[in-house]
C-alpha cells in the first residue's frame, strides 16, 4: 500500500460523469488521498488500474459494458498483478449486492447517499486494511 506520509492513490469509477467528478473532487481535496484516474465503466477501470496501480478503487456496481462486480473480480483475482482494494458504491440498498461485492473481492461497500465524511472514513478504513 502506501506509507503514512504518502497519499493513497485512488481510481474513481462511475458511469455518470457528474457523480464521478463529485466523488473525485471530495477525495482529491484530502491530503491523504490523490485521485490518479477516473473511468466510466468496468472495462476502462481494469485497463486504467493496470496502468496506474491505484491503492484503492472506488467502484460503482451498475455500469454499461462491464459492471463493477465483474471489474472487481478481475482486479482482485489471482491472475491480476497489482491488487488494489475496492470500495464498492451503489444507489441500491440490496443485500444481494453487498454479498456479491464481497464475494467478488471488494474490501467495503457504501451507499451513494452517504455523507462525504462517511465516504472518506470508508476509504481510510479500506486503505488501512
Amino acid at each position: 500500500m502506501t506509507s503514512p506520509s504518502t497519499p493513497a492513490r485512488v481510481l474513481v469509477v462511475d458511469d455518470q460523469a457528474v457523480v464521478r467528478a463529485g466523488f473525485a473532487a471530495i477525495v482529491d481535496a484530502e491530503p491523504d488521498f490523490v485521485v490518479v484516474g477516473e473511468a466510466g465503466d468496468g472495462a476502462e477501470a481494469v485497463t486504467l488500474a493496470g496502468r496506474l496501480s491505484p491503492d484503492v478503487v472506488l467502484m460503482d456496481i451498475r455500469m454499461p459494458d462491464m459492471d463493477g462486480l465483474t471489474a472487481t473480480s478481475l482486479l482482485t483475482g489471482p491472475t491480476s498483478g497489482h491488487v488494489p482494494r475496492v470500495l464498492v458504491l451503489t444507489t441500491f440498498d440490496l443485500d444481494s449486492y453487498v454479498y456479491e461485492a464481497l464475494r467478488a473481492g471488494a474490501s467495503g461497500f457504501l451507499l451513494k447517499d452517504a455523507q462525504p465524511a462517511e465516504l472518506l472514513t470508508a476509504l481510510r478504513v479500506v486503505v488501512a486494511g
